[in-house]
């Protein structure tokens, strides 16, 4: 355990922009959650996540930028889905989705750091709901659950994924434009969201 409150420390040690840029590529990867059950339930729009996840790349170096955080806020929300309303597991993942960009633009309105880094625990607990549901395995202990789920390969992936983007942009503190959107383009060409799913417009 003593690996990931290092982990967390070193999150908490980036500057707010290092911070919101981790964020975002942790939102990039899991559209695809929303995408492909937007697809298959007929709900929502997934190019308002799409948009608004381009604007957020792109005000990392552009200044001028100027997001209407409560616009985007109200337009996001639209595009929740409620879990009581599907009888899909798939509604899980692609709520995450959404509230993980809800909780950024909350973040980057009130400034409150914490809740910009409370989004690796998000995405990781949309990997440990993914692993749990889908477990055909029986377990006396909670800790036996625990212990498949933190060794599982998908949670392996999950937490290497975060470890490589976290050292990535602690190489990179003056987080240049090139480094900027290679990272964006690294993530979207993989196309893979962090449950293994993948999805290519038709």
């Amino acid at each position: 355990m003593t690996n990931k409150t290092g982990f967390f420390q070193r999150l908490k040690g980036l500057t707010l922009a290092q911070k919101k840029l981790f964020a975002i590529a942790l939102c990039q990867r899991m559209l695809p959650n929303y995408q492909l059950f937007s697809e298959v339930c007929e709900f929502g729009n997934p190019k308002v996540l799409d948009t608004l996840l381009n604007l957020l790349w792109q005000s990392m170096y552009d200044n001028k930028l100027k997001l209407n955080i409560e616009l985007q806020m109200e337009r996001i929300e639209e595009n929740t889905p409620e879990p009581a309303d599907f009888d899909v597991y798939g509604v899980y993942p692609a709520m995450d989705a959404a509230v993980a960009l809800t909780s950024l633009l909350s973040a980057l309105e009130s400034k409150v750091e914490e809740d910009i880094t409370n989004i690796s625990k998000l995405s990781s607990a949309t990997v440990a709901n993914y692993i749990e549901a889908t477990c055909e395995q029986e377990f006396d202990k909670e800790s036996e659950l625990d212990d498949y789920i933190f060794n599982h390969e998908v949670m392996v992936e999950e937490k290497e994924m975060q470890a490589v983007l976290l050292q990535a942009i602690e190489e990179n503190p003056h987080l240049k434009a090139d480094f900027v959107k290679e990272l964006r383009r690294e993530i979207v060409a993989v196309g893979i969201s962090n449950i293994g799913i993948s999805h290519t417009e038709a």
